[in-house]
Protein backbone atom coordinates (compact mmCIF):
# COMPACT_ATOMS: atom_id res chain seq x y z
CA UNK A 1 0.00 0.00 0.00
CA UNK A 2 1.28 3.43 -0.87
CA UNK A 3 0.46 6.35 1.30
CA UNK A 4 0.79 10.04 0.71
CA UNK A 5 -0.85 13.39 1.31
CA UNK A 6 -4.29 13.61 -0.28
CA UNK A 7 -5.64 16.94 0.82
CA UNK A 8 -5.38 19.67 3.41
CA UNK A 9 -5.88 18.32 6.88
CA UNK A 10 -6.31 14.79 5.59
CA UNK A 11 -3.47 12.29 5.33
CA UNK A 12 -3.38 8.70 4.24
CA UNK A 13 -3.38 5.76 6.62
CA UNK A 14 -3.66 7.52 10.00
CA UNK A 15 -7.12 8.46 11.23
CA UNK A 16 -7.80 12.18 11.29
CA UNK A 17 -10.11 13.64 13.87
CA UNK A 18 -12.45 16.55 13.24
CA UNK A 19 -14.86 18.30 15.53
CA UNK A 20 -16.93 15.45 16.84
CA UNK A 21 -20.63 15.65 17.30
CA UNK A 22 -22.32 13.95 20.21
CA UNK A 23 -21.06 10.45 20.92
CA UNK A 24 -23.23 7.78 20.09
CA UNK A 25 -27.97 -9.86 -17.35
CA UNK A 26 -27.78 -16.58 -27.97
CA UNK A 27 -28.32 -19.96 -28.11
CA UNK A 28 -28.41 -22.16 -31.26
CA UNK A 29 -32.07 -23.14 -31.03
CA UNK A 30 -35.47 -21.55 -30.52
CA UNK A 31 -37.02 -21.12 -27.12
CA UNK A 32 -40.64 -22.15 -27.25
CA UNK A 33 -41.03 -19.90 -30.29
CA UNK A 34 -41.05 -20.34 -34.06
CA UNK A 35 -37.85 -20.34 -36.10
CA UNK A 36 -37.63 -17.60 -38.71
CA UNK A 37 -37.81 -18.48 -42.39
CA UNK A 38 -34.19 -18.94 -43.41
CA UNK A 39 -34.90 -18.34 -47.11
CA UNK A 40 -37.31 -15.44 -47.01
CA UNK A 41 -37.00 -12.73 -44.42
CA UNK A 42 -39.88 -10.68 -45.80
CA UNK A 43 -42.33 -10.89 -42.95
CA UNK A 44 -45.39 -9.20 -44.40
CA UNK A 45 -47.09 -5.87 -43.95
CA UNK A 46 -45.78 -3.93 -40.98
CA UNK A 47 -49.29 -2.72 -40.29
CA UNK A 48 -50.24 -6.29 -39.34
CA UNK A 49 -47.71 -6.18 -36.54
CA UNK A 50 -49.01 -2.82 -35.43
CA UNK A 51 -52.53 -4.23 -35.36
CA UNK A 52 -51.35 -7.21 -33.31
CA UNK A 53 -49.68 -5.02 -30.73
CA UNK A 54 -52.37 -2.36 -30.58
CA UNK A 55 -55.03 -5.03 -30.20
CA UNK A 56 -53.10 -6.59 -27.36
CA UNK A 57 -52.64 -3.22 -25.71
CA UNK A 58 -56.34 -2.47 -26.06
CA UNK A 59 -57.07 -5.66 -24.16
CA UNK A 60 -54.56 -4.72 -21.53
CA UNK A 61 -52.45 -7.78 -22.34
CA UNK A 62 -49.22 -5.83 -22.73
CA UNK A 63 -49.76 -2.77 -20.61
CA UNK A 64 -46.62 -0.79 -19.66
CA UNK A 65 -46.01 -2.61 -16.39
CA UNK A 66 -46.37 -6.02 -18.08
CA UNK A 67 -44.15 -4.97 -20.99
CA UNK A 68 -41.51 -3.78 -18.56
CA UNK A 69 -41.55 -7.06 -16.66
CA UNK A 70 -41.48 -8.92 -20.03
CA UNK A 71 -38.33 -7.03 -21.06
CA UNK A 72 -36.70 -7.71 -17.70
CA UNK A 73 -37.45 -11.42 -18.03
CA UNK A 74 -35.97 -11.50 -21.55
CA UNK A 75 -32.70 -10.27 -20.09
CA UNK A 76 -32.78 -12.64 -17.13
CA UNK A 77 -33.62 -15.80 -19.14
CA UNK A 78 -31.48 -16.03 -22.30
CA UNK A 79 -32.68 -18.25 -25.18
CA UNK A 80 -32.08 -21.88 -24.25
CA UNK A 81 -33.50 -23.76 -27.26
CA UNK A 82 -35.66 -26.76 -26.52
CA UNK A 83 -34.02 -27.29 -23.19
CA UNK A 84 -36.01 -27.12 -20.01
CA UNK A 85 -34.85 -25.27 -16.95
CA UNK A 86 -35.13 -27.02 -13.60
CA UNK A 87 -35.96 -24.91 -10.59
CA UNK A 88 -33.83 -26.37 -7.83
CA UNK A 89 -36.23 -25.61 -5.02
CA UNK A 90 -39.22 -27.17 -6.79
CA UNK A 91 -37.70 -29.90 -8.96
CA UNK A 92 -39.99 -28.83 -11.81
CA UNK A 93 -38.94 -28.22 -15.42
CA UNK A 94 -39.88 -25.04 -17.25
CA UNK A 95 -39.38 -23.67 -20.75
CA UNK A 96 -38.18 -20.11 -21.18
CA UNK A 97 -41.61 -18.73 -22.08
CA UNK A 98 -43.10 -20.38 -19.03
CA UNK A 99 -40.50 -18.69 -16.86
CA UNK A 100 -41.21 -15.34 -18.51
CA UNK A 101 -44.94 -15.77 -17.86
CA UNK A 102 -44.16 -16.74 -14.29
CA UNK A 103 -41.93 -13.70 -13.84
CA UNK A 104 -44.68 -11.39 -15.12
CA UNK A 105 -47.12 -12.92 -12.66
CA UNK A 106 -44.75 -12.51 -9.74
CA UNK A 107 -43.79 -8.96 -10.63
CA UNK A 108 -47.19 -7.53 -11.62
CA UNK A 109 -49.72 -9.98 -10.20
CA UNK A 110 -51.22 -10.35 -13.70
CA UNK A 111 -51.51 -13.69 -15.49
CA UNK A 112 -50.08 -14.10 -19.01
CA UNK A 113 -49.92 -17.57 -20.58
CA UNK A 114 -46.94 -19.23 -22.22
CA UNK A 115 -48.73 -18.97 -25.61
CA UNK A 116 -49.30 -15.25 -25.12
CA UNK A 117 -45.62 -14.81 -24.38
CA UNK A 118 -44.65 -16.86 -27.47
CA UNK A 119 -47.01 -14.85 -29.68
CA UNK A 120 -45.68 -11.57 -28.34
CA UNK A 121 -42.09 -12.64 -28.99
CA UNK A 122 -42.95 -13.52 -32.62
CA UNK A 123 -44.72 -10.20 -33.19
CA UNK A 124 -41.76 -8.31 -31.79
CA UNK A 125 -39.37 -10.44 -33.88
CA UNK A 126 -41.21 -9.50 -37.09
CA UNK A 127 -41.06 -5.86 -36.15
CA UNK A 128 -37.37 -6.14 -35.32
CA UNK A 129 -36.67 -7.79 -38.70
CA UNK A 130 -38.44 -4.92 -40.44
CA UNK A 131 -36.26 -2.43 -38.64
CA UNK A 132 -33.11 -4.34 -39.55
CA UNK A 133 -34.17 -4.71 -43.21
CA UNK A 134 -34.86 -0.99 -43.43
CA UNK A 135 -31.38 -0.31 -42.09
CA UNK A 136 -29.76 -2.75 -44.51
CA UNK A 137 -31.29 -1.00 -47.54
CA UNK A 138 -28.73 1.76 -47.17
CA UNK A 139 -25.82 -0.53 -46.27
CA UNK A 140 -23.20 -2.13 -48.52
CA UNK A 141 -24.45 -5.24 -50.35
CA UNK A 142 -21.73 -7.39 -48.80
CA UNK A 143 -22.73 -6.35 -45.33
CA UNK A 144 -26.37 -6.95 -46.19
CA UNK A 145 -25.75 -10.52 -47.37
CA UNK A 146 -23.68 -11.25 -44.28
CA UNK A 147 -26.34 -9.86 -41.98
CA UNK A 148 -29.15 -11.74 -43.72
CA UNK A 149 -27.17 -14.95 -43.44
CA UNK A 150 -26.70 -14.32 -39.73
CA UNK A 151 -30.37 -13.56 -39.14
CA UNK A 152 -31.56 -16.58 -41.13
CA UNK A 153 -30.24 -18.88 -38.42
CA UNK A 154 -31.78 -16.96 -35.56
CA UNK A 155 -34.99 -17.78 -33.74
CA UNK A 156 -37.72 -15.29 -32.91
CA UNK A 157 -36.46 -15.13 -29.35
CA UNK A 158 -32.90 -14.42 -30.46
CA UNK A 159 -34.04 -11.66 -32.81
CA UNK A 160 -36.00 -10.01 -30.05
CA UNK A 161 -32.90 -10.12 -27.87
CA UNK A 162 -31.01 -8.05 -30.47
CA UNK A 163 -30.91 -4.32 -29.94
CA UNK A 164 -29.92 -2.32 -33.03
CA UNK A 165 -28.46 0.60 -31.07
CA UNK A 166 -26.50 2.97 -33.29
CA UNK A 167 -26.05 0.37 -36.01
CA UNK A 168 -26.40 -3.30 -36.84
CA UNK A 169 -23.62 -5.44 -35.45
CA UNK A 170 -22.76 -7.98 -38.14
CA UNK A 171 -20.43 -10.12 -36.07
CA UNK A 172 -23.13 -11.08 -33.62
CA UNK A 173 -26.16 -9.73 -31.83
CA UNK A 174 -25.59 -6.92 -29.34
CA UNK A 175 -26.33 -7.39 -25.65
CA UNK A 176 -29.88 -7.26 -24.31
CA UNK A 177 -31.43 -4.24 -22.67
CA UNK A 178 -30.53 -3.54 -19.08
CA UNK A 179 -32.98 -5.59 -17.00
CA UNK A 180 -33.36 -2.89 -14.38
CA UNK A 181 -35.57 0.04 -15.40
CA UNK A 182 -34.95 3.21 -13.38
CA UNK A 183 -38.68 3.81 -12.90
CA UNK A 184 -39.40 0.26 -11.76
CA UNK A 185 -41.94 0.39 -8.91
CA UNK A 186 -41.25 -1.57 -5.78
CA UNK A 187 -44.07 -3.25 -3.96
CA UNK A 188 -42.97 -2.71 -0.41
CA UNK A 189 -41.01 0.19 1.08
CA UNK A 190 -38.11 -1.12 3.18
CA UNK A 191 -38.13 -0.11 6.81
CA UNK A 192 -34.66 0.53 8.18
CA UNK A 193 -35.26 1.48 11.72
CA UNK A 194 -37.97 -1.01 12.66
CA UNK A 195 -36.90 -2.66 15.93
CA UNK A 196 -35.83 -6.25 15.54
CA UNK A 197 -35.64 -6.10 11.75
CA UNK A 198 -33.51 -8.99 10.54
CA UNK A 199 -31.42 -9.20 7.39
CA UNK A 200 -33.13 -10.76 4.39
CA UNK A 201 -32.34 -11.25 0.73
CA UNK A 202 -35.92 -12.04 -0.25
CA UNK A 203 -37.77 -9.91 -2.80
CA UNK A 204 -41.06 -10.08 -4.62
CA UNK A 205 -39.33 -12.08 -7.34
CA UNK A 206 -38.34 -15.58 -6.31
CA UNK A 207 -34.78 -16.39 -7.42
CA UNK A 208 -34.70 -19.08 -10.12
CA UNK A 209 -31.95 -21.52 -11.00
CA UNK A 210 -29.41 -20.29 -13.57
CA UNK A 211 -30.58 -21.13 -17.12
CA UNK A 212 -28.09 -23.29 -19.04
CA UNK A 213 -25.94 -21.52 -21.61
CA UNK A 214 -25.19 -23.26 -24.93
CA UNK A 215 -21.43 -22.98 -24.57
CA UNK A 216 -20.74 -21.47 -21.21
CA UNK A 217 -21.61 -18.17 -19.60
CA UNK A 218 -19.90 -14.81 -19.26
CA UNK A 219 -17.19 -14.45 -16.67
CA UNK A 220 -18.18 -12.66 -13.52
CA UNK A 221 -15.08 -10.48 -13.66
CA UNK A 222 -15.34 -6.89 -14.77
CA UNK A 223 -13.08 -7.37 -17.75
CA UNK A 224 -13.58 -11.12 -18.15
CA UNK A 225 -13.61 -12.51 -21.65
CA UNK A 226 -16.74 -14.15 -22.98
CA UNK A 227 -16.31 -17.65 -24.33
CA UNK A 228 -16.16 -18.00 -28.10
CA UNK A 229 -19.53 -18.33 -29.77
CA UNK A 230 -21.44 -16.19 -27.28
CA UNK A 231 -22.40 -12.57 -27.86
CA UNK A 232 -21.31 -9.91 -25.39
CA UNK A 233 -23.66 -9.71 -22.42
CA UNK A 234 -24.13 -7.44 -19.44
CA UNK A 235 -22.22 -8.76 -16.41
CA UNK A 236 -24.34 -10.81 -14.05
CA UNK A 237 -23.21 -8.79 -11.06
CA UNK A 238 -24.31 -5.40 -12.39
CA UNK A 239 -27.46 -4.39 -10.56
CA UNK A 240 -27.09 -7.31 -8.13
CA UNK A 241 -24.01 -6.37 -6.12
CA UNK A 242 -22.05 -3.29 -5.10
CA UNK A 243 -20.68 -2.54 -8.57
CA UNK A 244 -20.79 -0.40 -11.67
CA UNK A 245 -19.89 -1.50 -15.20
CA UNK A 246 -16.22 -0.78 -14.54
CA UNK A 247 -15.60 -1.12 -10.81
CA UNK A 248 -16.89 -3.40 -8.06
CA UNK A 249 -16.42 -4.41 -4.46
CA UNK A 250 -15.27 -8.01 -4.02
CA UNK A 251 -15.11 -8.21 -0.24
CA UNK A 252 -15.27 -6.04 2.82
CA UNK A 253 -14.69 -7.01 6.45
CA UNK A 254 -14.30 -5.36 9.83
CA UNK A 255 -12.89 -7.63 12.52
CA UNK A 256 -10.87 -8.16 15.65
CA UNK A 257 -8.12 -10.75 15.84
CA UNK A 258 -5.73 -12.00 18.44
CA UNK A 259 -2.51 -13.84 17.65
CA UNK A 260 -0.14 -15.38 20.16
CA UNK A 261 2.40 -18.20 20.01
CA UNK A 262 -0.12 -21.03 19.85
CA UNK A 263 -3.33 -19.08 19.52
CA UNK A 264 -5.00 -17.29 16.63
CA UNK A 265 -8.60 -16.16 16.60
CA UNK A 266 -10.41 -13.80 14.24
CA UNK A 267 -13.94 -12.53 14.79
CA UNK A 268 -15.89 -10.73 12.06
CA UNK A 269 -18.02 -7.81 13.14
CA UNK A 270 -19.09 -7.15 9.54
CA UNK A 271 -18.41 -9.27 6.45
CA UNK A 272 -19.63 -8.50 2.92
CA UNK A 273 -18.74 -11.27 0.49
CA UNK A 274 -20.74 -13.73 -1.58
CA UNK A 275 -20.45 -16.12 -4.48
CA UNK A 276 -20.58 -14.45 -7.91
CA UNK A 277 -24.22 -13.67 -8.71
CA UNK A 278 -26.07 -15.24 -11.62
CA UNK A 279 -28.55 -13.65 -14.01
CA UNK A 280 -31.40 -15.25 -12.07
CA UNK A 281 -30.50 -13.68 -8.76
CA UNK A 282 -32.84 -10.86 -7.77
CA UNK A 283 -31.92 -7.28 -8.53
CA UNK A 284 -31.10 -5.00 -5.63
CA UNK A 285 -33.87 -3.02 -4.04
CA UNK A 286 -33.71 0.77 -4.14
CA UNK A 287 -33.90 3.34 -1.39
CA UNK A 288 -34.38 7.07 -1.83
CA UNK A 289 -31.32 8.92 -0.68
CA UNK A 290 -33.44 11.45 1.18
CA UNK A 291 -34.40 8.73 3.66
CA UNK A 292 -30.86 8.54 5.02
CA UNK A 293 -29.10 11.77 3.98
CA UNK A 294 -29.53 13.36 7.41
CA UNK A 295 -27.43 10.57 8.94
CA UNK A 296 -24.37 11.59 6.92
CA UNK A 297 -22.43 14.82 6.41
CA UNK A 298 -24.18 17.29 4.11
CA UNK A 299 -21.32 19.67 3.36
CA UNK A 300 -18.87 19.45 0.45
CA UNK A 301 -17.73 15.85 0.15
CA UNK A 302 -20.77 14.60 2.02
CA UNK A 303 -23.17 11.94 0.76
CA UNK A 304 -25.72 14.27 -0.83
CA UNK A 305 -23.05 16.44 -2.45
CA UNK A 306 -21.26 13.43 -3.93
CA UNK A 307 -24.54 11.92 -5.16
CA UNK A 308 -25.44 15.10 -7.05
CA UNK A 309 -22.06 14.98 -8.79
CA UNK A 310 -22.53 11.30 -9.68
CA UNK A 311 -22.28 8.84 -11.26
CA UNK A 312 -25.43 7.90 -9.36
CA UNK A 313 -25.17 4.18 -10.19
CA UNK A 314 -22.10 4.06 -7.94
CA UNK A 315 -24.02 4.77 -4.72
CA UNK A 316 -25.16 2.04 -2.34
CA UNK A 317 -26.54 1.62 1.14
CA UNK A 318 -25.58 -1.38 3.27
CA UNK A 319 -27.60 -2.21 6.36
CA UNK A 320 -25.32 -4.28 8.59
CA UNK A 321 -26.26 -6.45 11.52
CA UNK A 322 -22.92 -6.47 13.34
CA UNK A 323 -21.86 -9.55 15.31
CA UNK A 324 -20.62 -8.55 18.75
CA UNK A 325 -20.88 -12.07 20.18
CA UNK A 326 -17.22 -12.49 21.11
CA UNK A 327 -14.99 -12.10 24.13
CA UNK A 328 -11.89 -11.19 22.11
CA UNK A 329 -12.95 -7.55 22.26
CA UNK A 330 -11.56 -7.10 25.75
CA UNK A 331 -8.36 -9.11 25.21
CA UNK A 332 -5.08 -7.25 25.56
CA UNK A 333 -3.15 -7.08 22.30
CA UNK A 334 -6.24 -7.60 20.15
CA UNK A 335 -5.95 -6.06 16.66
CA UNK A 336 -8.93 -4.21 15.25
CA UNK A 337 -8.80 -3.98 11.47
CA UNK A 338 -10.63 -3.45 8.20
CA UNK A 339 -9.85 -5.22 4.92
CA UNK A 340 -11.38 -4.69 1.48
CA UNK A 341 -10.85 -5.90 -2.08
CA UNK A 342 -11.93 -4.31 -5.37
CA UNK A 343 -11.72 -5.06 -9.09
CA UNK A 344 -11.59 -2.64 -12.01
CA UNK A 345 -11.39 -2.78 -15.80
CA UNK A 346 -9.08 0.22 -15.75
CA UNK A 347 -5.68 0.73 -14.20
CA UNK A 348 -6.09 3.70 -11.88
CA UNK A 349 -4.74 4.85 -8.54
CA UNK A 350 -7.43 4.61 -5.87
CA UNK A 351 -8.20 6.93 -3.03
CA UNK A 352 -10.32 5.30 -0.34
CA UNK A 353 -11.88 7.65 2.20
CA UNK A 354 -13.63 6.24 5.28
CA UNK A 355 -15.59 8.67 7.46
CA UNK A 356 -17.02 7.72 10.84
CA UNK A 357 -20.08 9.83 11.60
CA UNK A 358 -22.11 10.50 14.72
CA UNK A 359 -25.47 12.29 14.57
CA UNK A 360 -24.79 13.10 10.90
CA UNK A 361 -21.48 14.79 11.65
CA UNK A 362 -18.04 13.53 10.69
CA UNK A 363 -15.97 12.49 13.68
CA UNK A 364 -12.84 10.98 12.13
CA UNK A 365 -11.66 10.22 8.60
CA UNK A 366 -9.02 7.91 7.17
CA UNK A 367 -7.77 8.28 3.61
CA UNK A 368 -5.72 5.55 1.93
CA UNK A 369 -4.10 5.27 -1.48
CA UNK A 370 -3.93 1.95 -3.29
CA UNK A 371 -2.32 0.85 -6.56
CA UNK A 372 -3.51 -1.95 -8.89
CA UNK A 373 -2.26 -5.51 -8.97
CA UNK A 374 -2.66 -7.10 -12.43
CA UNK A 375 -3.97 -10.65 -12.86
CA UNK A 376 -5.14 -12.03 -16.23
CA UNK A 377 -5.60 -8.53 -17.65
CA UNK A 378 -7.74 -7.47 -14.69
CA UNK A 379 -6.86 -4.91 -12.07
CA UNK A 380 -7.25 -5.80 -8.40
CA UNK A 381 -6.92 -3.64 -5.31
CA UNK A 382 -6.48 -4.91 -1.78
CA UNK A 383 -6.47 -2.84 1.37
CA UNK A 384 -5.31 -5.39 3.95
CA UNK A 385 -5.41 -5.13 7.73
CA UNK A 386 -5.97 -1.40 7.87
CA UNK A 387 -6.02 -0.50 11.59
CA UNK A 388 -9.17 0.93 13.12
CA UNK A 389 -8.85 4.25 14.88
CA UNK A 390 -8.98 4.60 18.66
CA UNK A 391 -12.43 6.18 18.42
CA UNK A 392 -13.82 3.07 16.71
CA UNK A 393 -12.13 0.67 19.12
CA UNK A 394 -13.48 2.51 22.15
CA UNK A 395 -16.92 2.75 20.55
CA UNK A 396 -17.08 -1.02 19.95
CA UNK A 397 -15.89 -1.82 23.45
CA UNK A 398 -18.42 0.48 25.10
CA UNK A 399 -21.20 -0.77 22.83
CA UNK A 400 -20.39 -4.36 23.75
CA UNK A 401 -20.68 -3.52 27.44
CA UNK A 402 -24.27 -2.27 27.20
CA UNK A 403 -26.54 -4.77 28.96
CA UNK A 404 -29.34 -5.02 26.38
CA UNK A 405 -29.39 -5.33 22.57
CA UNK A 406 -32.09 -2.71 22.20
CA UNK A 407 -29.80 -0.25 23.99
CA UNK A 408 -27.02 -1.00 21.51
CA UNK A 409 -29.40 -0.50 18.58
CA UNK A 410 -30.56 2.79 20.04
CA UNK A 411 -26.98 4.05 20.08
CA UNK A 412 -26.34 2.73 16.56
CA UNK A 413 -29.26 4.73 15.15
CA UNK A 414 -26.98 7.74 15.29
CA UNK A 415 -23.79 5.99 14.13
CA UNK A 416 -22.92 5.65 10.41
CA UNK A 417 -19.88 5.15 8.18
CA UNK A 418 -19.38 6.62 4.71
CA UNK A 419 -16.79 5.00 2.43
CA UNK A 420 -15.89 6.67 -0.86
CA UNK A 421 -13.56 5.04 -3.40
CA UNK A 422 -12.44 7.42 -6.12
CA UNK A 423 -9.94 7.84 -8.94
CA UNK A 424 -7.10 9.78 -7.36
CA UNK A 425 -6.16 11.54 -10.60
CA UNK A 426 -9.64 12.54 -11.83
CA UNK A 427 -11.53 12.59 -8.51
CA UNK A 428 -14.30 10.51 -10.15
CA UNK A 429 -16.35 8.57 -7.62
CA UNK A 430 -16.03 4.85 -8.38
CA UNK A 431 -18.08 3.57 -5.44
CA UNK A 432 -19.77 5.24 -2.52
CA UNK A 433 -21.07 2.99 0.26
CA UNK A 434 -23.16 4.29 3.13
CA UNK A 435 -23.23 1.95 6.13
CA UNK A 436 -25.93 1.87 8.80
CA UNK A 437 -25.95 -0.59 11.67
CA UNK A 438 -27.82 -2.72 14.16
CA UNK A 439 -26.54 -5.50 16.40
CA UNK A 440 -27.18 -9.05 15.20
CA UNK A 441 -29.04 -11.51 17.38
CA UNK A 442 -26.60 -13.57 19.43
CA UNK A 443 -26.91 -16.75 17.34
CA UNK A 444 -27.27 -15.19 13.88
CA UNK A 445 -23.76 -13.94 13.14
CA UNK A 446 -22.91 -10.96 10.95
CA UNK A 447 -25.50 -10.22 8.27
CA UNK A 448 -26.13 -7.48 5.74
CA UNK A 449 -28.55 -6.26 3.08
CA UNK A 450 -27.54 -4.12 0.09
CA UNK A 451 -29.66 -1.39 -1.51
CA UNK A 452 -29.16 0.96 -4.46
CA UNK A 453 -29.45 4.62 -3.60
CA UNK A 454 -31.78 6.53 -5.93
CA UNK A 455 -32.96 10.11 -6.04
CA UNK A 456 -36.70 9.32 -6.03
Amino acid sequence: MHDGVVGTGTITSPWTSVSAGPSGPLGPADTNGTMTDSKNLDVGDMSDDDKDLSSADAEGVWSPDIEQSFQEALAIYPPCGRRKIILSDEGKMYGRNELIARYIKLRTGKTRTRKQVSSHIQVLARRKLREIQAKLKVDHIGNKEKALQTMSSMSSAQIVDVTTGKGLTLTGPPPPHHPLHPSLPYHRPPQFWQPGLQASTSQDIKPFAQPPYPSGKPSTAVSGDIEAGLPPAQPSWEGRTIATHKFRLLEFSAYVEIQREELYHKHMFVHIASKPPTYTDPMLESIEIKQISDKFPEKTGGLKDLYEKGPQNAFYLVKCWADLNTNVIDEAGAFYGVSSQYESNESVVLTCSTKVCSFGKQVVEKVETEYPRIENNRFFYRIHKSPMCEYMINFIQKLKNLPERYMMNSVLENFTILQVVSNKDTQETLLCIAFVFEVAASNHGAQHHIYRLVKE
